[in-house]
């Protein structure tokens, strides 16, 4: 290792990892330093419950990730990514066993919304099917990072996506449809009526016709590993069990780029209140369960599904959402749930299978949603609770815990909320840089927000190496 590296990373999450890569890629000297002892982040696989069970305790199901211009231009396949595409991308069951869905044709999910709104969903993705690639490199980036790929598209796209989801279902008649755009809406973690969170919806959707909604096999794990072993066949440099508590911790440099809070980032960096105004957000209530057998829900579409939202109604999810940014404690939770057993047998042994599912709940809440979660399951998969053989139950303090990042349990990193929802961390030119000239972010706390994508990672690295050339 040479004795001044061109950069030091802060983080080995998919953001510090993909931007460690870009650098390496590049033929600049590169370490990552990792706290844990596995590199992953929000991109980690552990056997939570019995041995053989293999959980996901963040993420687990990536339309970004496959459809991520970052990642597609890396040979992650190379160094052990696979992708499985489920035989639904998502469920939105209904109690009646009826069930709004996304498929990969736009004409089957629009048929599953019922003749009311069929036509206006097709309508609604129309303009946009087809046009992936364009739309994804100009959403999942910095607004400040010159012209768009496609002006017109982007312009277009853009007039749907900054309104509030809760204004874009006025397009739909039915319970169907707009339940499915609130349950999309609604991994914002924010209230459906906010601003920009149609865009989060309509993203999602479009990734699970263009896309996918896909899980790696072997579990999310898979994302961070891959990124690993590239990163070191391009001479980068991993040291797991590595905390960082300051900056003359680290190793010399002329460049650190931290894949951490901004929290995190001004008390290692000494960057004072640097980032006093920026706002975390609810948290989530998550539990893991280890099953005998597939779950048995009343909707046949959710049992092929890799995704499966409950919470049928969008008043429904509006109210659980409410209750989480507001501070009460959930009553009746919109959840979101993953099976990546249906797809991926090297998740539980044979015959067996997981399952993922979070609430919403406030920030930093010590309570036990575990009971409303389950009702919450048993309403539409009755006799779930009989298939359980273990469960790993994770609220606001176990998920702070686990990862540093998600400061009083926000999974996002940052809450969706106003202006923050497009200017994040502060308003600048340059996001990713700091006050520090050598010291740069790279979470999800910066554009273009959570997800595992890696896009963040890949504009700080830009930012970072225009700034190693011009010195």
């Amino acid at each position: 290792m040479p004795s001044m590296l061109d950069a030091v990373v802060v983080g080995a999450g998919p953001n510090g990892l993909t931007a460690a890569v870009e650098l390496a890629r590049r033929g600049f000297s590169v370490a990552v330093h990792e706290a844990m002892d596995t590199v992953g982040g929000g991109a980690r696989t552990e056997e939570l419950t019995l041995p053989g069970f293999r959980h996901d305790p963040c993420s687990a199901v990536h339309p970004l990730g496959v459809g991520s211009p970052a990642f597609g231009r890396m040979p992650l396949e190379r160094h052990g990514l696979t992708w499985l595409h489920p035989e639904l991308p998502l469920a939105h069951p209904f109690p009646d066993g009826t069930a709004a869905v996304l498929s990969r044709s736009v004409g089957e999910s629009a048929m599953s919304l019922g003749a009311v709104d069929a036509g206006a969903y097709r309508r609604l993705l129309a303009p946009y099917t087809g046009h992936w690639d364009s739309i994804a490199a100009d959403f999942l980036r910095t607004p400040w990072d010159g012209m768009p790929t496609d002006p017109y598209r982007y312009a277009r796209f853009g007039l749907d996506a900054i309104r509030p989801a809760s204004m874009l279902a006025r397009r739909f008649r039915g319970e169907k449809a707009r339940g499915l755009l609130a349950g999309l809406a609604a991994h914002a973690i924010a209230p459906t009526s906010g601003f920009a969170t149609g865009g989060i919806a309509l993203l999602f959707a479009l990734a699970a016709h263009e896309v996918g909604w896909p899980v790696p096999r072997g579990g999310s794990q898979a994302i961070a590993d891959a990124l690993a072993s590239y990163l070191r066949s391009q001479g980068g440099t991993i040291h797991t069990g590595s905390p960082v508590r300051r900056l003359d911790e680290l190793p010399p440099a002329r460049a650190y780029v931290f894949d951490t809070s901004p929290t995190a980032l001004a008390r290692i960096a000494g960057l004072g209140q640097a980032y006093w105004r920026y706002r975390y957000g609810a948290s989530a209530f998550k539990i893991d369960y280890a099953l005998s057998g597939p779950m048995p829900w009343l909707s046949k579409e959710a049992r092929t599904a890799g995704t499966v939202h409950i919470g049928p109604t969008a008043a429904e999810i509006e109210s659980a959402l409410g209750a989480a940014v507001s501070g009460r404690a959930p009553e009746v939770p919109f959840l979101i749930t993953a099976q990546p057993s249906v797809i991926d047998p090297t998740r539980a042994p044979e015959g067996k299978h997981v399952l993922w599912a979070y609430g919403h709940v406030p920030a930093g809440w010590e309570g036990d949603a575990t009971e409303v979660v389950e009702r919450q399951l048993e309403r539409f998969a009755p006799g779930f609770r009989d298939l359980v053989l273990a469960r790993a139950v994770a609220g606001p303090p176990e998920i702070a815990a686990r990862n540093a990042n998600y400061v009083g349990g926000d999974i996002a990193c940052g809450a969706f909320s106003g202006l923050q929802t497009v200017i994040r961390p502060k308003l600048a030119r340059v996001p990713y840089a700091t006050a520090h000239p050598a010291v740069f972010i790279c979470s999800s706390a910066t554009p273009p927000g959570p997800g595992v994508h890696g896009m963040p990672g890949h504009h700080a690295a830009k930012a970072v190496w225009r700034r190693l050339r011009q010195r």
